[in-house]
């Protein structure tokens, strides 16, 4: 059972086409929008998110209702996300997200879950489409499906 999701945030939005191409001309915007992106994938879960970003915040920083944002300041945000690991009381409930081998190699070492990025993007764009096409359901009005079939 996953309690806790520590996200490498640099490393996701690089596998993210719309923020990786955003994160050139917007590096803060591209952390707002990965923010917000993650609090609409877990909204509803009782998961807790930490996601890690490199550098220093920005001005106004983000704000995310689901996710505790760690900036790494004068570190690398690899060295705080190993951190956060080796301070876990139990790492088994741990999943890492991150495609960077040595992050991945010192979660696996520590008995934590282990996500590639590309497979955390893929699970989120997997979760819209379904919660897309529930929508899409709920607003047919059932009016037009009598017609339809004739009822």
């Amino acid at each position: 059972m996953i309690k806790t999701y520590i996200i490498d945030g640099n490393n996701l939005m690089g596998k993210i086409p719309e923020l990786f191409k955003l994160m050139k001309t917007d590096g803060n915007g591209s952390r707002v929008k990965l923010a917000r992106m993650l609090d609409d994938y877990f909204r509803g879960k009782k998961q807790k998110i930490s996601l890690h970003f490199d550098g220093f915040p920005a001005e106004g920083g983000v704000r995310a209702s689901k996710c505790k944002i760690q900036y790494s300041e004068n570190r690398t945000a690899d060295d705080n996300i190993k951190d956060e690991i080796s301070h876990a009381k139990n790492p088994k409930v741990l999943c890492v997200i991150s495609s960077d081998f040595s992050v991945k190699q010192f979660a696996q070492k520590n008995a934590c879950f282990v996500k590639t990025s590309e497979e955390f993007f893929a699970e989120m764009e997997a979760a819209n489409r379904v919660n897309e096409e529930t929508e899409k359901i709920k607003n047919i009005d059932n009016d037009e499906i009598k017609k339809l079939f004739g009822l």
